[in-house]
């Protein structure tokens, strides 16, 4: 995530859909409803399971990149639609009932891109990754913050749309 890091819309692939109906009538032409299936039933059991060691490999199971020492509070869901563009580094924490989307239905397209979660990096209660995002090496995403853009490693973000705030406020 340096200076030369293309913003997050330019690291999504854009999907135009056919016709009149917005994209997400076309979904199971993006994805088989069966895979769909199989990794909303790992999401689910993940979700509702107190045992790291079991979400984290619910979710490698599904094609989510899960480092060593990763904690998923409860409810936290990962994209049940492109798990396997989803990477959390080794002992990052995504808390309770976060989101991480590595898609979005539009009316004339859909959208996909991968999510990184840096080595040691927190994504706070309630937020909600967009796709593209790369959350940096020991940043923090605020409870209930919408990350839009990049946090650069080691940076405080807060907020809607989340912005990097000064440690000391």
């Amino acid at each position: 995530m340096s200076d030369e890091t293309p913003p997050r819309h330019d690291r999504v692939t854009r999907h135009p859909t056919p016709d009149r109906a917005n994209s997400l009538w076309h979904w199971p032409d993006a994805r088989h409803p069966l895979r769909v299936a199989l990794n909303y039933l790992a999401i689910v059991l993940a979700r509702h399971s107190p045992s790291l060691r079991l979400k984290n490999r619910l979710l490698g199971g599904i094609g989510v990149t899960v480092g060593e020492g990763v904690s998923w509070g409860l409810e936290s869901t990962p994209d049940v639609f492109w798990p396997d563009l989803i990477t959390v580094e080794d002992d990052a924490i995504i808390g309770y009932d976060a989101t991480l989307l590595c898609h979005e239905f539009l009316q004339d397209e859909y959208r996909t891109g991968p999510v990184v979660v840096g080595e040691r990096a927190m994504v706070g209660a309630g937020a909600v990754v967009l796709p593209g995002v790369e959350i940096g090496a020991e940043a923090r995403v605020a409870a209930n913050s919408l990350v839009i853009e990049d946090v650069p490693p080691g940076a405080t973000v807060a907020g809607v749309p989340a912005e990097v705030r000064d440690p000391g406020e």
